[in-house]
């Protein structure tokens, strides 16, 4: 099964408790199967909406991982 690894870049403003608050953080991905192959040809530096879900790094780990099942282009949006 094919198998593509990437770290995923966020960035968004939130609103907490009626305050804009900035939200950036990195978090490792994984494509996998038929996905992988559409995913490894996508151009880096897209800005990208993502579908799947979050799990264990391995059986033991405390670390997360998303899984990417589905994804699609976005107009960029204005500069947060």
């Amino acid at each position: 099964m094919p198998i593509v690894n990437a770290v995923l870049q966020h960035r968004s403003q939130q609103v907490e408790a009626g305050i804009a608050r900035l939200s950036e953080f990195e978090v490792s991905a994984v494509a996998a199967g038929e996905i992988s192959t559409r995913f490894s040809q996508t151009p880096l530096g897209g800005v990208y909406q993502f579908t799947g879900f979050l799990n264990k790094k391995s059986r033991n780990s405390k670390s997360l991982v998303f899984h990417i099942i589905d994804f699609r282009a976005v107009a960029d949006s204005a500069p947060i």
